[in-house]
């Protein structure tokens, strides 16, 4: 049976590198660091949100969540990584742990972003938003889902973890 509301554990976190490696490396733009960046972000203390999701207590995927802000409005949430195994790609892992993850968001932050596959995230209610940006990244990738009737607008600040130039 599919668990995917637990947070992680200490036991969790080799897992969870593989899962981010291996499913980030089939990605195009996947820099290979993924994992160290959640490992970052983990060390900061700056993962508001760690979603691993098991079976039989096997990590199969997991999600990553950081406070963000963009412009200057903080109080959004920042998607990323989402990975699952690829062996178990195709079978709701990934889409169980963002609704997940959309569940307990909705009760702390004005909404959330992410950079992703619009036609993969558009499923969840995300979409591009006209004067959304990360750097130098195609705008139709920056894809937001705000909570409530504020749209946002400006620069996706990152934590510090990605070694952006404008990290928070």
């Amino acid at each position: 049976m599919l668990i995917c509301t637990e947070t992680e554990t200490e036991t969790d976190i080799p897992a969870i590198r593989e899962i981010v490696t291996e499913a980030m490396r089939l990605l195009p733009q996947s820099t290979g660091t993924e994992a160290e960046i959640v490992d970052r972000l983990r060390a900061a203390d700056a993962l508001a949100l760690s979603l691993v999701a098991e079976e039989a207590g096997r990590p199969l995927g997991y999600l990553a969540v950081f406070e963000g802000q963009i412009g200057t409005e903080r109080g959004w949430a920042v998607i990323g990584p989402l990975a699952v195994l690829p062996s178990r790609h195709g079978e709701g892992i990934g889409s169980a742990l963002m609704a997940e993850a959309l569940r307990r968001l909705r009760r702390r932050y004005k909404g959330a972003v992410l950079v992703g596959e619009p036609g993969y995230y558009g499923r969840f209610g995300f979409r591009a938003v006209p004067g959304l940006t990360v750097g130098e990244c195609p705008p139709r990738y920056i894809q937001a889902l705000p909570f409530g009737d504020a749209m946002p607008r400006g620069e996706v600040i990152h934590h510090a973890a990605f070694g952006l130039e404008q990290p928070l």
